[in-house]
């Protein structure tokens, strides 16, 4: 096959995936171009590419992003050879990755066909099971009535999680434990799907309690070849989303992993999958493990395995795109023995949200920003700096802070130390939660599960640090421009002249 020589590559996104996908292309030597709306046109992220224009005027800050006949229109416009979707927005959508091949642009991710295939969590049952990789027990088709939800659940034995098919961040997803419950989830599920994906097919299946939530990176080319970058740990959840990840799973059995690992090579190696992917799982108490869905996409927390690996996995899809093998010289990945995990990597995502109201988003600009740095730190952010506005609009994660070690317990005491560091003023973040959740026993021996956040109301003991250096700095500024009784004094206007005198 062909090499292809990408000049520009228009990244789909904003915020830090955005950010992060522009570094790689200028490591490479590819120009960058920036989409972004008009609520971001005083954003960090499009300053980063080497072109930015402005989309979705007249549309919703969201839609902007959505917009695919626009997209690809700009992308024929200013000569683009690839675009890179990132992560949400119109990353898993089938349809632009259609168009983009229809117009003659290389879209950076799987095939339309793999997409559509995985496009639900039905549809990747079916794969799974194809594959021989089993999955929670549930409805393989969509539930089409109340009656049907009622017998299935009934069937099932409770409690059982309402899904939907299209979902994805914790949306359109209910954890039911009787009949009394079901039909008013199941409608509320329903209507959260439909506005959410535009699609409100649901299915149930079996609720397990207390999982452990694992997941595996995989990456495969154009050739067939196809490896895994080993597992993450991503239990630490609130509402489905996750908070913080790590790799390696240390707590499971090293077999069972590798079981794991495996069962995701099955599935992607069914699909002549190509490009970057994700693989989950759920993990019972009894160590018994269960195929959820595979991620068409990059993910938010692809950073701890790049950490442990030493494999960029933005350039691998972006030369994977272009045609070059996994064993090439250009990826140097020859073969699964080739890759090794090396220590331990931390993930925290550092968000504007308040802990201590349910984690409700804020807003407003950032009058204070000093960030970590440091021996085995990263950080990944999109809107971080002092003076930033942080809108309603998008998500809200401020950065990602990430830390790396040789040993569990040094990479732990790095992320509370680089957490601990970063100070932000002017809008509410859930830092001091992290490092609450950091500091407990059971995230220290890994054996967290998805019910963790839930079990442990001490994680919201946060106390909130006033900045008193800054009230201090305010309220002098206050005075000196705004008070009446200085104002009228002049005595800006009048010099003051030392006395001097003459000695002989």
């Amino acid at each position: 096959m062909e090499i292809k020589k990408f000049k520009r590559i228009l990244v789909a996104n904003r915020g830090e995936i955005a950010i992060r996908v522009f570094r790689a292309c200028r490591e490479l030597g590819i120009r960058s171009v920036a989409i972004y709306s008009q609520e971001d046109s005083l954003s960090l992220f499009r300053t980063k590419a080497d072109e930015a224009y402005l989309i979705g005027k007249n549309k919703s800050p969201v839609d902007a992003y959505l917009d695919i006949d626009e997209i690809i229109k700009l992308a024929l416009n200013k000569g683009v050879d690839a675009i890179h979707p990132g992560y949400g927005f119109l990353s898993e959508n089938p349809e632009f990755a259609q168009k983009c091949e229809e117009a003659g642009i290389t879209f950076i991710g799987p095939t339309p066909e793999i997409m559509q295939k995985l496009g639900d969590k039905i549809s990747s049952k079916i794969v799974a099971h194809e594959a021989g990789v089993e999955t929670i027990p549930g409805v393989d088709s969509p539930i089409k009535s109340d009656s049907e939800a009622l017998e299935f659940a009934k069937k099932a034995g409770y409690p059982v999680m309402i899904k939907a098919a299209a979902g994805g961040g914790g949306r359109g997803m209910r954890v039911v434990n009787n009949e009394e419950e079901l039909l008013n989830n199941f409608h509320a599920a329903k209507s959260e799907a439909k506005k959410a994906f535009g699609n409100d097919s649901m299915f149930i299946e079996k609720y397990l309690e207390r999982p452990k939530h694992i997941e595996v990176q995989v990456l495969g080319d154009l050739y067939g070849n196809i490896v895994h970058l080993y597992e993450r740990d991503c239990s630490i959840q609130r509402r489905h989303q996750k908070v913080i990840e790590y790799t390696p799973a240390f707590s499971l059995p090293k077999e069972l992993r590798d079981r794991i690992c495996e069962d995701a090579l099955k599935i992607t190696r069914s699909l002549g999958y190509r490009s970057a992917g994700t693989v989950e799982f759920l993990v019972d108490n009894n160590h018994k493990h269960y195929f959820i869905e595979v991620n068409p996409r990059i993910q938010v927390e692809h950073t701890v395995t790049e950490m442990v690996t030493g494999i960029d996995i933005i350039q691998a899809q972006i030369l994977i795109a272009q045609g070059y093998e996994l064993g090439s010289e250009a990826i140097d990945i020859q073969g699964q023995d080739y890759i090794n995990s090396n220590g331990y990597a931390i993930q925290c995502r550092v968000t504007t949200e308040d802990p201590l109201n349910n984690f409700a988003p804020d807003t407003g600009q950032i009058t204070l920003y000093r960030s970590s740095s440091g021996f085995g730190v990263r950080l990944d952010g999109g809107n971080g700096f002092q003076g930033a506005v942080i809108s309603p609009y998008y998500d809200s994660l401020l950065v990602k802070v990430i830390t790396h070690g040789r040993s569990w317990s040094d990479t732990v005491n790095k992320a509370v130390r680089s957490i601990r560091e970063l100070k932000v003023g002017g809008v509410k973040t859930n830092i001091g939660f992290l490092l609450n959740v950091l500091n407990t026993e059971e995230f220290r021996d890994g054996s967290c599960d998805t019910g963790f956040i839930s079990d442990h109301p001490e994680l919201f003991d946060i106390k909130p640090k006033s900045d008193s250096e800054l009230h201090l700095m305010n309220y002098i500024g206050n005075i000196v421009v705004n008070d009446k009784n200085t104002l009228d004094k002049n005595t800006f206007d009048v010099p003051v002249v030392p006395k001097f005198e003459r000695k002989i």
